[in-house]
C-alpha cells in the first residue's frame, strides 16, 4: 500500500508500459499464478518473485513513490513486463491482502530500497564543504564562443534558405532528405540543435503530400524569423529573448521560484527516434491553476525513468524554465503519488483557440498549446473527426494521428459531452486524455 492507503488502477499502471508488446505481455502476469511471496510496505514498495522459463524465478522490486522498478530479468524495456505485472496485481488486490499483504521486504528488496533511500538522502543533503567560487569570467568566455559559433551557422542558414527560396520550391523535392539533413550537421557544427531539428524537418516536408510547397515555405519563413530574432537578440524583451535561445537549443536551467502544490497528472506520452526516447507529462496544479509540462529522456529503445501515470496527484515542488514556456523541474517530493478523482477546468472550442493564438504572440515558433476542453463531443467528418461544443457554437478538427486509443474518445463519448486534454495547434487538436461527463476517471488516450 502507499502512504496514504490507495492504489493504482489497472489503466494507471498500463500507463507506465514503454510500448503495446509491454502492455499485453504484462497483463498476462497480473494474476496471482505465476508469482509467489509477494509482498508490500506501507511506504509504497512492492515485491515478487515471478516464475519464468527458467529454474529460479525473476525477483521483482517497485518503488511506486517513484515510480522506479528493478527486476533480474534480462529484458532491456523499462518497467518490464515482470513489473507490470506485479503491478497490476497489486493494483487489482483491493486491499483484501491475499495475493499482496503487507509483510516485511526480503534481503534482496530491501537492499534495492535502501540504496534508492541514501541516494534521495544524499541529494537533499546540504553540502558542508566550502565549494569552489564558479569561475564567473571563464564561463562568461565559454558563452561568448558559443554565441559566435551559433551567429556563424545562423549567418550560414539565411544563406542556404535564400538561395532555396530563389531556386525555386520545385527543387526541393528532387533534394529529397539531403536538403535538410546536410544543413543539419552544420547546424550541429553551431553548437545550435534547436536549428538543427527544424531544419532537418525540411527535408521531410517535400514527401508530405499535397500542400507540401505551402508548408515548406511556412517552415523556411518560421526559420528566418528566428534567424533574425538571434542576430537581433539584445534588443528583445528578455522573455522573448529567453525564448529565441531555448529554439535556438540553448541550454539553461530551471531559475524560476519552486511552486509547492497538488499536481493533477493530466497527460503523458513518449515520442522517439533514431537516438533518444522523450517523454512529456503533463501536470495541473489544483492551488495555483498552474500547467506545467516535464521532460524526461531515455536512449533510443529505453523508456525514461520518470513515470507519473494520468489520473495520479502529486504533492511536490516544481521550478520552472525560462522562457516563458510550460516547462518546469520536478523538485522536491513531499509524497507517493496517489490516484485523485479530479479532472481540470475546461472551455469551450472558441476559448481554446484564442489561448493558442494569445501564446503565439509571445512565442511565434510554438506548435501547441495545452488546454482542456469542455463538455465537447467527438464527431465524425468525412475520413476524420472533431470535437465539437455540445450547444454548436464551435468545434475543432482532431489531428490525424496514428494513436491506437484514439478509439477510446469516441467510445467513452457515447454521442455525449466530455471533457478532453490535448494539445491546440494549427493543424487541430491533439486530444490526450478524456473523462467522462457522467464523474468517470481519466482514460489516457496515448
Amino acid at each position: 500500500m502507499t502512504q496514504q492507503g490507495v492504489r493504482w488502477t489497472a489503466d494507471q499502471v498500463l500507463a507506465l508500459a514503454p510500448d503495446a508488446a509491454s502492455r499485453k505481455a504484462g497483463s498476462k502476469l497480473g494474476a496471482a499464478g505465476p508469482w509467489s511471496e509477494a509482498g508490500s510496505s506501507k511506504e509504497g514498495a512492492v515485491w515478487g518473485l515471478c516464475k519464468g522459463s527458467g529454474s529460479k524465478p525473476y525477483q521483482t522490486v517497485v518503488d511506486t513513490a517513484g515510480p522506479a522498478y528493478k527486476c533480474s530479468c534480462p529484458s532491456r524495456k523499462f518497467p518490464c513486463k515482470h513489473a507490470l505485472g506485479l503491478l497490476l496485481l497489486w493494483a487489482g488486490d483491493e486491499g483484501a491482502g491475499q495475493a499482496i499483504p503487507d509483510a516485511e521486504a526480503p534481503e534482496w528488496a530491501e537492499q534495492w530500497l535502501a540504496g534508492r533511500r541514501r541516494r534521495a538522502e544524499q541529494q537533499e543533503a546540504p553540502d558542508k564543504g566550502e565549494s569552489k567560487p564558479a569561475d564567473e569570467e571563464a564561463a562568461r568566455r565559454r558563452a561568448a564562443r558559443r554565441a559566435e559559433r551559433v551567429t556563424a551557422g545562423v549567418t550560414e542558414l539565411e544563406q542556404r534558405l535564400a538561395d532555396l527560396v530563389r531556386g525555386g520550391l520545385a527543387s526541393a523535392e528532387q533534394t529529397g532528405h539531403g536538403l535538410g539533413e546536410e544543413t543539419a550537421r552544420r547546424m550541429v557544427d553551431a553548437q545550435a540543435p534547436g536549428l538543427a531539428a527544424r531544419v532537418q524537418e525540411l527535408g521531410v516536408i517535400p514527401a508530405s503530400g499535397a500542400g507540401w510547397p505551402v508548408r515548406l515555405l511556412e517552415e523556411c519563413a518560421l526559420l528566418h524569423l528566428l534567424d533574425q530574432a538571434w542576430l537581433r537578440r539584445e534588443r528583445l524583451p528578455d522573455a522573448l529573448a529567453a525564448t529565441v535561445r531555448a529554439r535556438i537549443g540553448l541550454s539553461s536551467s530551471a531559475e524560476g521560484p519552486a511552486i509547492r502544490d497538488r499536481w493533477l497528472v493530466l497527460a503523458q506520452y513518449d515520442t522517439a527516434d533514431a537516438r533518444l526516447t522523450t517523454r512529456r507529462i503533463w501536470l495541473r496544479g489544483q492551488e495555483s491553476g498552474r500547467t506545467a509540462l516535464l521532460l524526461s529522456y531515455g536512449a533510443a529503445g529505453r523508456a525514461p525513468e520518470l513515470a507519473l501515470p494520468v489520473g495520479l496527484s502529486l504533492d511536490a515542488e516544481l521550478s520552472a524554465y525560462p522562457g516563458g514556456g510550460h516547462r518546469h523541474a520536478l523538485g522536491e517530493r513531499h509524497a507517493p503519488a496517489v490516484p485523485a478523482d479530479l479532472r481540470p477546468q475546461g472551455v469551450d472550442t472558441h476559448a481554446a483557440a484564442a489561448a493558442y493564438g494569445r501564446a503565439l504572440r509571445e512565442d511565434p515558433w510554438l506548435e501547441s498549446w495545452p488546454v482542456t476542453l469542455h463538455d465537447v463531443i467527438p464527431t465524425p467528418v468525412g475520413d476524420g473527426m472533431q470535437l465539437a461544443d455540445a450547444d454548436g457554437a464551435g468545434a475543432l478538427p482532431v489531428v490525424p494521428v496514428s494513436r491506437p486509443g484514439l478509439w477510446r474518445l469516441a467510445a467513452v463519448s457515447g454521442g455525449g459531452g466530455v471533457t478532453v486534454f490535448g494539445e491546440c495547434g494549427h493543424r487541430g487538436f491533439t486530444p490526450l486524455t478524456v473523462w467522462a461527463g457522467d464523474g468517470g476517471g481519466a482514460v489516457p488516450l496515448c
